[in-house]
């Protein structure tokens, strides 16, 4: 069994090469594959990323969006197991055996990590409390519209049997591919297992964040839209 692990990264030149070391230095049960996609990167990242050996990478020549370096990801993985990782170090790439796990036992075909416990903790103190919120909301409109009961759809990993993947057809390029896949993945039947994973707390939009409250309304639109159509 083999496990492509797809690297979208957008002017992400402070973490990316940490990022790309951690997944690099994973012990895992299964082989491993590492496709970095860089979504037409404006400052040193796609520079930082030549400079390392044992990865595959593609480049846009500009930004298209994190669905469309997924697909670019997707299109090139040869691995029987596909999964997610952010290039921006909230999530820890140390977590992905966690979230693979049930996919190489054969107890799921999408897992999904979950922030749970540290959404539970917010308040309206913390400085990222409307990314928090806006994640809440997704999660518990998901669960409205698809039957689900995810507990943190917006969670960056996401981990599929690629076949399972590359049976839909991905439309949207930004963000919103998420909730899309989700919302197909769901209307197939295909249940979506979730394990706890620990998350850092999430960047401001002065550190590098790239969601906005737009793409938050954006995925409540994209979950009404897939529900209607075929």
């Amino acid at each position: 069994m083999k496990l492509s692990i797809a690297i979208p990264v957008y002017n992400e030149e402070k973490t990316v090469t940490s990022v790309i070391k951690k997944v690099r230095e994973l012990h895992l049960p299964v082989k491993k594959e590492i496709i970095v996609v860089d979504d037409g990167s404006t400052d040193k990242t796609f520079e930082n990323i030549k400079e390392i050996k044992g990865i595959e990478i593609f480049r846009h020549k500009k930004n298209l969006g994190k669905g469309a370096a997924i697909k670019t990801a997707l299109k090139n993985a040869s691995g029987d197991l596909f999964i997610v990782q952010d290039a921006d170090l909230e999530l820890d790439p140390a977590e992905i055996s966690k979230v693979i796990a049930p996919l190489i036992k054969g107890e799921a075909e999408v897992v999904y990590g979950s922030r749970d416990p540290k959404l539970k903790k917010i308040g309206k103190g913390d400085k990222h409390f409307l990314f928090y919120l806006g994640g809440i909301i997704v999660t518990l409109i998901t669960n409205l519209f698809y039957g689900t009961k995810l507990t943190d759809e917006p969670c960056g990993y996401k981990a599929f049997k690629t076949s399972i993947l590359r049976s839909i057809e991905i439309e949207e390029n930004r963000f919103g591919w998420e909730p899309e896949v989700t919302a197909k993945i769901s209307k197939k039947k295909i249940k979506i297992y979730e394990v706890i994973i620990e998350a850092k707390s999430c960047r401001s939009v002065k550190e590098g964040k790239k969601l906005r409250a737009v793409d938050g309304l954006e995925a409540i639109w994209l979950l009404i839209k897939y529900k209607f159509k075929n």
